[in-house]
């Protein structure tokens, strides 16, 4: 039993998870003897065996006919079985199995899932429904459509960088069509307009197309905010300015209180026929020192 254990031991099965169709590839199953002789190395996909290589046979390798899977047997060994021209019939669950030598005809086996991509071939994903100017307030109802794939990408929206909330999406039904079964993508975006989304002026809305790391490509519209443009306000550093223009055409710019009442009561004085009821009313409510000194400077130019 420690001998049978210590055998045959199968270390990695490695097997892509995506390839993109018409492209080739390769299945590896890496494995260790440990002094025990190998009889066979089979391939099978989906149950089906379509490839064996058994050293002690004259050729050693073989393949057997199976939709999907074309063998490349110049470039295939024990270790490695070359695919090429893949299509999407060749998507699905490989497995390698290797069995030792007897007495013991020891097996191991392990399997992996492929996963043959058709991607998109019209160009980056659509925008449609979208209007070149928004208000606040105002809905954006638009949807983003892929290009027919195999399997259907990933869609996803930005509205100004940023991922757009699972609420503001409109998810529908992949659309199938074709003899492949090619699928259709389609995401809708639509939310209410705020003030937020505009920034500078702008709001842009992006959709991303994606599978994997096998394929991305994006569409971004700009659209622009009508706002209501706000009424003209005079700052108050125009007014200021505009005061101090006035006063610097004023004759009596510098002048203390004192010294403008002196000199008005002393014109109301040698031209009482010229009073206006302004210069009466400024008479009546000045000081009384100011009054004796308007008195005594009038005295003495009399």
């Amino acid at each position: 039993l420690a001998d049978f254990t210590a055998g045959l031991r199968l270390v990695e099965v490695r097997i892509p998870k995506y390839v993109i169709k018409g492209a080739s590839t390769q299945l590896e199953c890496l494995y260790n003897l440990d002094g025990e002789a190998l009889y066979s190395v089979k391939w099978y996909k989906d149950g089906n065996e379509f490839y064996r290589y058994v050293p002690r046979d004259n050729p050693p390798a073989q393949t057997f006919r199976l939709p999907g899977v074309a063998v490349d047997l110049h470039n295939s060994s024990d270790a490695i079985v070359s695919l090429h021209n893949v299509n999407l019939q060749s998507s699905g669950r490989f497995r390698c199995e290797v069995s030792g030598e007897a007495p013991s005809f020891q097996t191991v086996t392990e399997h992996g899932d492929m996963i043959v991509v058709s991607l998109p071939d019209q160009g980056p994903p659509k925008i449609s429904g979208g209007r070149p100017r928004y208000q606040i307030g105002d809905w954006v109802r638009i949807n983003c459509t892929a290009g027919r794939s195999k399997p259907a990408v990933d869609l996803c929206w930005y509205i100004n960088s940023e991922l757009a909330a699972p609420q503001k999406l409109r998810k529908y039904d992949t659309i199938v069509s074709g003899r492949e079964g090619l699928e259709t993508s389609v995401l809708g975006l639509q939310f209410r307009v705020e003030q937020q989304h505009f920034r500078n002026g702008d709001m842009k809305l992006k959709c991303v197309a994606s599978l994997s790391s096998l394929y991305w490509r994006s569409n971004e519209e700009s659209v622009e905010g009508d706002r209501p443009q706000k009424a003209p306000v005079l700052e108050s550093r125009e007014s200021d300015s505009a005061f101090a223009s006035n006063s610097r055409a004023d004759p009596v710019q510098g002048m203390s209180y004192r010294e403008l009442f002196v000199t008005q009561f002393l014109s109301l004085f040698l031209q009482p026929n010229a009073a206006s009821k302004t210069d009466s009313l400024l008479m009546a409510r000045a000081p009384s020192a100011l009054l004796l000194l308007a008195l005594a400077t009038a005295a003495t130019l009399a």
